[in-house]
């Protein structure tokens, strides 16, 4: 084989074990007890072997915002964090991707400055249904639409209607389509401060959307993805819905499941998202729904912006947190607090994502997936220093914090991440039920 990974600890999808993982032509051959290779990578004895991440949920800003993130720094700190490939969401950008030149535009910014694979979502906006057709043709992984403003003019929200008709034009195609659900009537005014922020934007906003995306799924029997669940009230209707056999699946992600609302002060800005972080009893609901697997999984939704639009009040601040290279420390610092494992994280955080946009290669360790890793230390500590993180604008809400585990090597096809990008731009399958491949 052209290598070996040797380790002690390896999370396969039969659980954690003691292996080693042969790899020929980028591509995992075997998992077994010994193998012999031209080359053998022996993991430290803290080290634990990871399939590299998946994140389904990524604004790059590419082209158009690029002074917000670029393909370049968004990758390399997705590469520092463990994440070997990269959904990126249709909007911030200029064009936002929804039409198909606005995802070739997208795509020739990316390409050759990669240093993970990147796909694409494509949006559903009031005036592009005739669009949606071919931009699933062209190899989108689906479709995302807001159902409150999407904080840029030019990427609109949609109505209940609106939706409903993309969801009848994407039904012969069985396109995915993820939804950003807070109902706008239930959203009000924020003032300056957090409280009345948090208080601007109730549990009501979300479960009442959350109640729309489910009476869809219903309906039109389309599949549907929730976005960013944080409230726990919400967690029932996803439940139910689960238990009627809808498809709908739903995520949550890093910082709901780290920071409290009361811990965040009234000039924090950093710490400004929507939906908005809540208290902790909420949070220990999303955990509760992970381990009841009603939540799905764990993405980051990395959206960064320049440090100006970070100033001011929670009234006027840019509303997005920045995690790409930190989603795994974070999830993991949590995670073990509770009881859970290095497995179940690898299923929030790699396997489930990769299933969700139908990429069978990734996510896993196993013979047939790409030879994408992480090497984890997770015993190992670091106090983040925004100074050290690699996407563009390092504004984290992170910084100074402690957090347990270490990434030390992300690989991709068998080949350690370095400064050369070598990603590669990923279409969807155009039969989502087959196991999926990247392009050559």
């Amino acid at each position: 084989m052209d290598l070996v990974f040797r380790a002690a600890r390896v999370v396969t999808p039969d659980g954690e074990r003691s292996a080693d993982v042969g790899v020929e032509n980028g591509r995992i051959v075997a998992v077994a007890d010994h193998l012999d290779g031209d080359t053998v990578v022996e993991l430290a004895d803290d080290e634990v072997l990871l399939p590299g991440l998946v994140d389904t949920h990524v604004h790059v800003n590419d082209p158009g915002r690029s002074d917000w993130e670029g393909f370049d720094t968004a990758t390399r700190a997705a590469a520092a964090g463990g994440v070997t490939t990269i959904i990126d969401m249709p909007l911030n950008s200029l064009p936002p991707t929804t039409t198909v030149a606005a995802l070739k535009a997208k795509q020739e910014s990316a390409r050759d400055k990669a240093h993970v694979d990147v796909g694409f979502w494509g949006g559903i906006v009031p005036t592009n249904l005739d669009d949606l057709a071919d931009l699933h043709d062209a190899g989108v992984f689906g479709f995302k639409c807001f159902l409150i403003h999407s904080g840029v003019d030019e990427f609109p929200h949609v109505t209940d209607d609106q939706l409903r008709a993309a969801l009848t034009e994407l039904r012969s195609r069985d396109a995915l389509t993820i939804v950003h659900a807070e109902d706008p009537r239930e959203v009000g005014e924020s003032g300056p401060g957090y409280v009345s922020f948090l208080d601007s934007r109730p549990h009501r906003a979300e479960s009442h959307a959350v109640a729309t995306v489910v009476g869809l799924a219903e309906e039109t029997k389309a599949r549907l993805h929730v976005l960013h669940l944080s409230s726990g009230e919400a967690v029932d209707q996803v439940r139910a819905a689960k238990d009627r056999g809808l498809r709908l699946t739903a995520e949550t992600c890093p910082h709901y499941l780290t920071f409290v609302a009361e811990e965040i002060g009234d000039s924090a800005t950093e710490f400004k998202c929507c939906p908005p972080i809540r208290d902790a009893a909420n949070r220990e609901q999303l955990w509760h729904a992970l381990r009841d697997n009603v939540i799905d999984l764990v993405v980051t939704d990395h959206s960064p912006c320049t440090p100006d639009l970070k100033e001011g009040d929670f009234a006027t601040a840019w509303g997005g947190i920045a995690s790409l290279q930190l989603g795994l420390p974070a999830v993991w610092t949590q995670a073990r607090q509770r009881g859970h494992t290095l497995t179940d994280v690898v299923r929030w955080m790699a396997t489930n994502p990769a299933d969700l946009v139908g990429l069978g290669a990734k996510g896993r360790i196993a013979p047939g997936a790409d030879a994408d890793f992480c090497v984890f230390a997770p015993d190992d500590a670091f106090v983040v220093d925004r100074a050290k993180l690699r996407h563009r604008n390092p504004v984290t809400p992170y910084h100074g914090r402690p957090l347990a585990g270490v990434v030390r090597q992300t690989w991709l096809r068998g080949r350690q991440i370095d400064d050369q990008p070598r990603g590669r731009l990923l279409t969807h399958p155009q039969a989502p039920t087959r196991p999926s491949r990247e392009p050559d």
